[in-house]
């Protein structure tokens, strides 16, 4: 497994940036040795705060705190009710009291924490991120390690200016099976490589629609929930979770679930960069609800060999199981799946699971691979190792898989409303990306929908340039970042 071990993730180096705050991406080599602030000797306890509870943090404080020499010695959401849950819920199982704490910047002014594991919200991912490195901590990182492209690369260059160890939570990075599969097929066992495909075919109901704006309760500091994002009054039913479904926080299930089959997709194909080409199209259909991100999308990252097709669907089988058990199609047999395409068959990941498939032509499992291994524990020995190099999913594998992400999304958000045979028209002969268009259409006809009307959300063709990743419309490279809020920025983020 050569080419797919931790040593061999050191990366490109972009060689110019148009943001010029941020300058170009370093790679992890050039960053060894240099570490400044708390670095914990091998022989210490190495000790993490845990921000963000409400969902995955009870995980990471759980994971963190039953590795040996780690100690959980702090706490932090800026919701009261789910602070104290969490902590009293900590203490229970660990006999011990642990510190709490609602602002993040206080836990960057003490000297006895060494790194950080962020569960937050999008938005507030990069700024964390590069407020911590600045204060000598270490980063876990939950996916998508950004909210916009611009931030991808300014935690990168704050990672490196400080010499800190920062992993990504895409945690099938970690998995031994996938490692052991994709190398297996990248070495030519199944042919040339045609392409990779992300699969997403997850329920997602309705979030409701309210006529007026929510009140937030008293427990919650809402302008540190905002933080950098715009501050607009709550016009959604449930703060919490919901946000993945508006774009000012969030990026729609494609940069939620799907980044991880993303991530494995792009590593399927040994892509480092962004596409010179994006294409992305859906919408938000079958019900009218509060958010805003598409619950159906195709996106086409077409790199010059081989393309990389992701498919998002939120809707079930059909219109009568929407009355029912919400039952979701598949693709190869699974609903969450990264698969490449091969001339002799396809390599299968499997959601949830420590193995991976391969698939002759005719569907028939030949192989199966299997094994995993801890990601939490992986970014602890790279703590203590100080070699970002060990890492499975540092944070620049991180940043270019969340970019695929937004640049996605970016031509969804300049899309027009259009009918299906438009959008035939515009996806053209592109032969993975029609495929994947034609059967969406059947979806959404099996849901009901009329496509006959202009009901998709059809985005351009967007021109990228990989180095650099700006895009040649003014009008997408505005969409790819936001201005930030108040107190809540950073010199690079400018």
């Amino acid at each position: 497994m050569a080419d797919q071990t931790r040593r061999n993730f050191n990366r490109m180096v972009a060689s110019t940036s148009a943001l010029a705050m941020v300058g170009p991406v370093v790679p992890v080599a050039a960053a060894q040795g240099t570490s400044a602030g708390l670095v914990p000797d091998r022989s210490d306890e190495v000790r993490v705060a845990v921000v963000g509870l409400r969902g995955r943090g009870r995980n990471h404080y759980n994971a963190l705190q039953q590795l040996d020499g780690v100690e959980v010695v702090a706490l932090c959401d800026v919701d009261q009710m789910i602070l104290t849950d969490r902590a009293a819920d900590f203490n229970e199982r660990y006999d011990r009291e642990v510190d709490t704490e609602i602002d993040f910047r206080r836990l960057l002014e003490r000297d006895d924490i060494h790194a950080v594991a962020l569960a937050t919200p999008n938005h507030w991912h990069a700024l964390q991120t590069i407020w911590a490195c600045d204060a000598g901590k270490d980063v876990y990182v939950e996916k998508p390690v950004c909210h916009n492209l611009l931030e991808g690369r300014a935690m990168v260059e704050a990672a490196r200016r400080h010499g800190r160890i920062v992993q990504t939570g895409t945690q099938y990075r970690s998995c031994g099976a996938n490692v052991a599969a994709i190398e297996w097929a990248r070495n030519g066992n199944l042919g040339a490589i045609k392409a990779a495909r992300g699969i997403c075919y997850k329920p997602r109901r309705s979030i409701g629609k309210v006529t007026e704006p929510q009140v937030v309760p008293d427990h919650i500091d809402y302008d540190l929930w905002v933080g950098p994002a715009p501050m607009k009054p709550l016009s959604r039913r449930n703060l919490h979770y919901d946000w993945h479904w508006d774009f000012d926080t969030g990026n729609g299930d494609l940069g939620n679930q799907g980044v991880h089959q993303m991530d494995i997709a792009r590593w399927m194909l040994g892509k480092r960069q962004l596409p010179p080409k994006v294409f992305s199209a859906g919408g938000r259909l079958g019900y009218e609800d509060d958010g805003n991100t598409p619950n159906t999308q195709v996106v086409v990252l077409d790199y010059p060999d081989v393309p990389l097709i992701f498919e998002v669907r939120g809707l079930p089988l059909n219109a009568a199981e929407q009355k029912d058990k919400w039952r979701m199609d598949q693709f190869l047999g699974s609903g969450i799946t990264a698969i490449l395409h091969c001339e002799g068959g396809d390599v299968v990941t499997r959601h949830g699971s420590s193995s991976a498939l391969v698939l002759d032509p005719s569907g028939q499992e030949i192989m199966r691979f299997t094994g995993s291994s801890n990601h939490f524990a992986d970014f602890i020995d790279a703590v203590r190792t100080r070699e970002a190099g060990d890492l499975t999913a540092e944070i620049d594998e991180g940043r270019v898989s969340a970019g695929l992400c937004h640049a996605g999304n970016v031509s969804y958000q300049l899309g027009q409303k259009g009918t299906a045979s438009e959008l035939l028209a515009e996806v053209g002969d592109h032969e993975f990306g029609r495929d994947s268009i034609e059967r969406m259409i059947r979806h959404l006809e099996a849901n009901e929908i009329d496509l006959d009307q202009p009901s998709l959300t059809i985005g351009p063709w967007l021109e990228i340039d990989p180095d650099t990743e700006q895009f040649s419309s003014a009008a997408a490279n505005q969409q790819a970042r936001r201005e930030a809020r108040g107190p809540f920025t950073h010199e690079l983020l400018q």
